[in-house]
């Protein structure tokens, strides 16, 4: 991927911070955001730039805590990680986007919705909840527990994650090495710094203590959404995912057969025209076509 620079880039202040940022096409098309999971950085989503340019411009930025911006081990909150987008779009001259938010990402585009729908074309979502499932607060607290337990147990856990995420047809499919490759990079990028992936874990904390307090709000989000799951998704059993669809008003449900947690990548040919057709109609009542 070396061969791939943004158009624009740079960092932005924010308080105490520097929050790294890229934009991708010349200004003249409507832009999608493409939000970060948890362990992600900007570059992780070079490879699917090709997926919607040139139709579509493409922002990119990372969360605190992550890739070039700060990373400070102190307290994060996702309606700051909402705040600082906010800003680059009012740096870049864009008033409204398309935004894209895939598990750890869904989390920070639900907030988006909540507090900045105005400025949202369509909102994606997808391996995400917005209940309070016990199973997940199990899955989060075995997660940081991991962080705690040093080099040899963050080893163990880069292991434990990529066996979950994916579903059985992209694991068959996928040559063991890439595997292998994929999880050493997550491994070598968190290895010196996993106070960050503590400190986004801990983000949900409030994000969930907040919820039922803020559920009108979610309720309230009118704006055109799609939620895409996959039918083997090991870390957020559909039920959960399902949940959403009687909170927010004018949402679209789409299914996708043999993907896990990650359907963007183990199905791109299904979820990328999807997408596309989604962002054409603003609309949930579109027509799936073709790239």
């Amino acid at each position: 991927m070396s061969e791939i620079s943004p158009d624009k880039s740079g960092h932005l202040p924010f308080d105490d911070y520097e929050i790294w940022w890229e934009y991708f096409g010349n200004g003249d098309k409507e832009a999608i955001c493409f939000l970060n999971g948890l362990a992600m950085h900007t570059k992780a989503w070079y490879w699917f730039l090709k997926e919607v340019q040139p139709e579509f411009d493409v922002i990119l930025y990372d969360y605190l805590g992550q890739g070039l911006s700060s990373c400070p081990d102190e307290p994060h909150f996702m309606p700051e990680q909402c705040r600082y987008l906010t800003g680059i779009m009012d740096h870049l001259g864009i008033d409204k986007i398309h935004l894209l938010g895939i598990s750890y990402g869904g989390f920070v585009a639900l907030d988006f919705g909540r507090l900045f729908q105005d400025r949202l074309h369509t909102l994606t979502i997808s391996g995400i909840l917005l209940s309070h499932e016990r199973h997940f607060q199990m899955y989060q607290d075995l997660s940081l527990r991991f962080y705690a337990g040093g080099p040899e147990a963050f080893e163990i856990y880069t292991h434990y994650l990529y066996e979950k995420i994916f579903g059985e047809e992209f694991l068959r499919q996928t040559p063991p090495e890439t595997l292998e490759e994929m999880r050493q990079r997550f491994h070598d990028r968190y290895k010196d710094r996993v106070h960050s992936l503590v400190r986004l874990t801990e983000a949900q904390n409030p994000f969930f203590e907040c919820l039922d307090d803020r559920m009108p709000e979610y309720r309230a989000i009118r704006t055109p959404t799609l939620l895409v799951a996959g039918s083997q998704d090991r870390c957020l059993p559909l039920w959960q995912q399902e949940r959403i669809l009687d909170i927010i008003p004018n949402i679209r449900y789409e299914l996708v057969q043999g993907a896990g947690h990650v359907v963007y990548l183990e199905r791109p040919e299904i979820f990328f025209p999807m997408l596309k057709s989604f962002m054409r109609a603003k609309s949930t009542d579109f027509e799936i076509r073709g790239s």
